[in-house]
């Protein structure tokens, strides 16, 4: 079975199995996406930012306070059809390797930040999954 998100003209799909959780903000809505493991997707709009590249690296400046030990790579990307920026961040938690991937791009009700995470412990099962959500991503301006 498969659950869709749809918020603001923002649309994806995620496993049933997986449960989701959203908030709303002053200038926006985050939502959370958690498997049964140890993955997530964080799916945040930001009406308050303005530009994408800041965002992405606020965002890395955050994991870097929780994690001073950490790889990042910029990248530039594309999401839902639209340019994306962000980086390929891995860092390690306890003794547990893990991968996180933040994209921010533009849209007509402000900066969308995509970030997932997955530990080496269930990477082999839900990289893969997070890959497909990600690639579900629509935005609909007209919403």
């Amino acid at each position: 079975m498969v659950e869709t998100f749809e918020r603001s003209g923002v649309r994806f799909q995620f496993p049933g199995t997986w449960s989701a959780e959203a908030d709303d903000a002053a200038d926006g809505w985050t939502v959370a996406v958690q498997s049964p493991e140890t993955a997530f997707l964080l799916v945040s709009l930001r009406g308050d930012a303005d530009d994408p590249g800041e965002l992405a690296d606020l965002t890395l400046a955050a994991l870097r306070g929780d994690y001073q030990e950490l790889d990042a790579e910029a990248v530039v990307d594309s999401l839902a059809g639209r340019p994306a920026v962000g980086y390929n961040v891995d860092f390690m938690t306890v003794d547990t390797p893990i991968a996180c991937r933040v994209r921010c791009l533009e849209t007509e009700s402000g900066v969308l930040l995509v970030m997932s995470q997955v530990s080496e412990f269930d990477r082999d099962k839900n990289e893969p999954v997070l890959r497909a959500v990600c690639a579900s991503l629509r935005i609909d301006e007209d919403s």
